[in-house]
């Protein structure tokens, strides 16, 4: 079993209060979470109102798999409209 972890810096430009970076966040986990089939949760930022951490994981039996499913999600979230996309990182175990 291969696990893949993502974590991905975002901001999020023009947005002025935590309860419309929320609105903007749960949106694009569930997408995230619905176009790929991974687990996705905010792990760090929760107060900056136009800065968030999001951490992904992805499992499967194959490292391949594992490694495109992730870089399709960085691809869907560079092209996000409402978040810019910052530093990621990959870890594979």
């Amino acid at each position: 079993m291969i696990v893949g972890r993502l974590r991905v810096e975002l901001t999020l430009p023009g947005n002025r209060c935590l309860k419309g970076k929320r609105r903007v966040i749960k949106s694009l986990m569930e997408r995230v979470r619905r176009e790929f089939n991974v687990a996705i949760a905010e792990v760090a930022r929760q107060d900056s109102r136009q800065h968030a951490v999001l951490g992904i994981a992805a499992v499967a039996n194959e490292r391949a798999h594992v490694d495109a499913v992730l870089t399709a999600v960085v691809r869907r979230l560079a092209v996000d409209e409402e978040a810019v996309l910052g530093d990621y990182e990959v870890e594979m175990g």
